[in-house]
């Protein structure tokens, strides 16, 4: 099995995990989310100065643990749909580029042909 990344996964349609992922990026970037986060640390620090029992300190680190991780996969989502888009965007400019000057060639031109493959994807 292949993984392929969240950009090339579905076509030119979003996917129900693409829609899900954008969804919860907007929420966790929100000042009431950053509320619930710090209410949700102030729980575990007030469970451990209370001195609570084992189940309930299990409860919260393994809640944040848990938390945690979902973060970290949204993140990278976003990381990978953002980092494709800057790609899409800096290929199309390149392109232009090479169009606009048809018939000069310069270093700088080979360059920028070698930088982005053209040749490779004709």
């Amino acid at each position: 099995m292949i993984f392929k990344s969240p950009v090339e996964r579905g076509g030119p349609q979003r996917g129900k995990f693409e829609d899900l992922a954008e969804k919860a990026s907007n929420m966790t970037s929100s000042p009431l989310f950053f509320l619930i986060c710090l209410a949700f640390v102030g729980f575990f620090v007030a469970s451990h100065a209370a001195g609570l029992s084992v189940e309930w300190l299990l409860l919260a680190g393994e809640s944040m643990s848990a938390v945690t991780l979902l973060l970290l996969a949204l993140l990278k989502n976003s990381e990978m749909r953002a980092e494709h888009a800057i790609q899409r965007k800096l290929d199309a400019i390149a392109g232009a580029l090479l169009d606009m000057n048809k018939g000069k060639d310069s270093r700088a031109l080979r360059e920028l042909r070698d930088s982005i493959r053209m040749e490779e994807e004709t």
